[in-house]
């Protein structure tokens, strides 16, 4: 196991009914700007609960924050931010939601030229941020409890993450009882996304990691377990609380610390979403399975055990490693998420040539070992037509 640090600052709030503990976990005389989606939270009721629960507080709103969060709509809200004094943020939505939200904490108080320095650098030139609270509507992403955010930009089709300790929520709250209108795309991505976020840092390099492995393949038989529940019957308030508490704790770092994560599928996807727009969660079931083939050699030993523990496959490790690539494919379109580029009508060969070219400039390599090149990033690209 590497060496390691761990702290994980945000107060998670978990269950039912749990919107109305707002009113002690946000600061008295705190300047609350609310942010969210597409307004779903209109409908299901979250945002009436939220309002009422903030009382007579100071707040403002600004919404229309986009599913993959876009720079230029981001600086909108940086700028009402200043231009009112706010001193807290309360994103309520997902994980979307709350990456844009993290990334106005940060831009909000950085007096560089150009913000987009924020994501140039990952996060390397914010020194203060304002602080965040969250209230959690789509389990997918773990930003609830972590200090990571992806921003896209569309100016320049770019998709870059940021990493900052100034940027953890204060606390979250996860009610599961928001989840029941989620609809099955919005469900089956969530599923999808958590369950993705646990391999890219369980099947990587052996590590005599025991402890983290034994957490990672929980989480999986977890989602593998709940997650047709959900789909199947979306008010299971049971299996709707099991994957929420997976999908945060896939990503708030303790399952991940002393491993070498690959976030390959991450590091490819991003660029599909950025080029193609394509939902984060079906961009990592298309690419993923593609990264494990062309690495089936390197990985072979990491495939077996998740495919005997986690599946209860049994027989020689070579024939684990490439069933259990074939079976995790076919959870992905169980839950409704396909795992072709062909299904989104999108030319695999021209996906890849634009992949490759811009790693290529950036002289970027993938993988927890940097052993994927530009060029083999466009091979798997290809692979998954």
């Amino acid at each position: 196991m590497l060496n390691f640090e761990f702290s994980n600052p945000t107060r998670l709030v978990f269950g039912q009914d749990t919107i109305s503990r707002l009113s002690t976990l946000v600061p008295k005389g705190a300047r609350v700007l609310i942010t969210y989606g597409g307004g779903s939270i209109f409908r299901n009721g979250v945002h009436k609960a939220v309002r009422a629960a903030l009382g007579d507080a100071f707040v403002e709103e600004f919404g229309g924050i986009e599913p993959n969060p876009r720079f230029e709509t981001l600086m909108k809200a940086v700028q009402l931010v200043r231009e009112k004094g706010i001193d807290f943020l309360l994103p309520v939505g997902g994980g979307s939601v709350l990456d844009g939200t993290k990334f106005i904490a940060a831009a909000a108080k950085y007096d560089g030229a150009d913000a987009w320095e924020i994501l140039r650098t990952t996060g390397g030139v914010v020194k203060s941020a304002l602080p965040i609270g969250a209230v959690l509507t789509l389990p997918a992403t773990g930003s609830e409890a972590n200090g990571s955010a992806v921003i896209s930009r569309e100016e320049t089709t770019e998709k870059l993450h940021f990493w900052s300790p100034l940027v953890y929520p204060v606390f979250s709250i996860l009610d599961p009882t928001t989840t029941f209108t989620l609809d099955s795309r919005q469900t089956g991505n969530g599923v999808v996304d958590a369950f993705v976020h646990t391999t890219e840092q369980y099947v990587t390099v052996h590590q005599d990691s025991v402890l983290q492995d034994r957490f990672a393949e929980g989480i999986l038989t977890t989602l593998i377990e709940e997650g047709p529940k959900v789909l199947a019957n979306p008010s299971d308030y049971a299996a709707r609380a099991n994957v929420m508490w997976s999908a945060t704790m896939a990503l708030q770092g303790g399952m991940g610390s002393g491993l070498p994560g690959d976030w390959a599928s991450h590091g490819i996807g991003h660029e599909l979403t950025a080029f193609y727009g394509l939902d984060h969660a079906r961009t990592l079931a298309i690419v993923l399975p593609g990264v494990w083939r062309h690495q089936l050699e390197m990985k072979k030993e990491r495939l077996a055990q998740y495919g005997a523990r986690v599946w209860g496959l049994s027989g020689e490790p070579a024939w684990i490693a490439s069933r259990v690539i074939e079976l995790t494919e076919a959870f992905f379109e169980s839950m409704g998420v396909p795992t072709r580029l062909g299904e989104h009508g999108i030319d695999a060969k021209e996906a890849g040539a634009k992949v490759r070219a811009r790693f290529t400039e950036r002289n970027a390599k993938q993988g927890e070992n940097g052993s994927l090149s530009p060029e083999d990033v466009e091979k798997i690209i290809v692979s998954r037509a």
